[in-house]
């Protein structure tokens, strides 16, 4: 591990406090900052994660940012800020009270730390990545929204309540946007290498997709007073890992599409190869019609909602 690596957190809530702890827990970085809106609370979890290092036999130390300028020279900022969902809320709800959030701390990203990676995991994710990029400026390559790791992992739950085996070498694939659009894909999902369409029926897998494109909204109605964020939070330090590892990991991620799978200046989830630039590839997977139907609507269903955010005039340029 090269030496020195620092990661700043935005958000102090369950999400971004979680994402920290879990940093600190496995000693891949060895500076974490939180940047919260209160510098108490920010300061308070720093020294428990901190303390909690120590227990761990971790190098890793946590600190509370005071000023936008405690976030200089990280490798990787992850922006978990904004309201969370509650039972009913769509993530079209969150558009723009989050995106105004999310737009604020692209910004100081963009004065305070201008060669770092950005990981945003606020929602609606795929508009609010869209949002970082415009604010800061910054290449796609360095902008990626966490959103596929989660959602495979939530559809590689539901394959082993399914098959009741399998568990921890169950991989899945999700394409398109995070929410209800998005597009699992059971042709390019494995268990121990074996096709899920060799183990399970077409209804079962039907089942399966249906039960992914609802896992949050699940969570959300069972908590009543918030939403997930262990499953997020660790698919967040998998993107990190990747980053500040080097290992070049396929993972699908929210990213600007650039004449890939067809479609340009909009940002859906694809499979990227993940290193220490952030995406260092686009990978392309060739995709069935109906596949290609439904990343289509789901492209298209970000799009409407950026077209709002210009109809709202939220862009300055």
């Amino acid at each position: 591990m090269a030496k020195g690596k620092k990661v700043t957190v935005i958000g102090t809530g369950n999400f971004g406090s979680t994402v920290a702890f879990i940093m600190a827990m496995n000693g891949t970085c060895h500076h974490v900052v939180l940047r919260g809106r209160n510098y108490d609370v920010a300061k308070g979890k720093a020294l428990d994660m901190s303390q909690a290092a120590n227990a761990a036999r971790q190098h890793t130390i946590v600190k509370a940012a005071k000023t936008p300028a405690d976030m200089a020279d990280s490798d990787v900022v992850v922006i978990t800020a904004g309201a969370p969902r509650t039972p009913g809320m769509s993530r079209d709800d969150l558009l723009t009270m989050n995106a105004e959030i999310v737009k604020n701390y692209a910004r100081e990203i963009k004065e305070h730390a201008p060669n770092a990676v950005v990981v945003v995991v606020s929602n609606p994710l795929d508009v609010m990545t869209y949002v970082v990029l415009k604010e800061t400026g910054f290449p796609r390559e360095r902008v990626l929204g966490m959103a596929g790791i989660l959602d495979a992992a939530r559809m590689a739950h539901f394959i082993y309540e399914k098959l009741e085996y399998g568990a921890g070498q169950i991989r899945a694939t999700v394409m398109g946007g995070h929410g209800d659009t998005m597009v699992p894909l059971p042709k390019f999902t494995t268990v121990a290498g074996v096709p899920i369409e060799d183990l399970l029926d077409s209804e079962e897998i039907g089942e399966i997709v249906k039960k992914t494109r609802n896992g949050g909204a699940q969570i959300v109605n069972l908590l009543g007073d918030g939403s997930a964020y262990y499953a997020p939070a660790k698919s967040t330090t998998v993107m990190v890992d990747a980053i500040l590892k080097d290992t070049n990991q396929i993972h699908s991620c929210a990213i600007m599409l650039q004449d890939d799978y067809g479609y340009s200046d909009i940002v859906s989830g694809v499979p990227v190869m993940i290193g220490a630039g952030g995406a260092e590839q686009v990978i392309m997977m060739a995709l069935k019609p109906l596949q290609q139907r439904r990343f289509k609507d789901s492209v298209a269903s970000v799009q409407e909602m950026v077209d709002k955010l210009y109809d709202l005039k939220f862009f300055d340029n």
